[in-house]
């Protein structure tokens, strides 16, 4: 079957990071990452929350999403980038950008009983 950008829609398990580990990536909520369907979503590791603008991308031939986010790291407010991509596993694989600062590859899976779309 052939994936679609919709596909990448929905709330996603953060598994695992780059930069930081479970302990960190679990310190206040399990860490997630969501992309809803009007465009925007949001993610939380750590004391790291952000809000998400992205759009559909291409990225090797896979379903794509690219973004930006604006947040906060701790109490201090935080801005960045990122994209993620649709592996045939049905994992996403992704990398998240802190402006003019850390960056870190994620591995995040489908968090069971979420909708595949979601409605906002």
């Amino acid at each position: 079957m052939k994936k679609k950008v919709s596909d990448l829609l929905g709330e996603w398990r953060m598994e695992e990071m780059e930069m930081w580990d479970r302990d960190f990536m679990d310190m206040e909520v399990p860490a997630f990452i969501r992309f809803e369907k009007n465009g925007t979503g949001e993610f939380q590791f750590g004391l790291v929350r952000g809000w998400i603008d992205h759009r559909p991308d291409i990225r090797d031939g896979r379903p794509s999403l690219e973004f930006s986010w604006d947040g906060y790291d701790e109490m201090d407010e935080a801005s960045g980038r990122g994209w993620v991509v649709l592996n045939d596993q049905g994992v996403i694989e992704g990398k998240l950008f802190f402006h003019l600062g850390d960056e870190s590859g994620f591995t995040a899976t489908r968090v069971q009983g979420a909708r595949k779309k979601t409605l906002k």
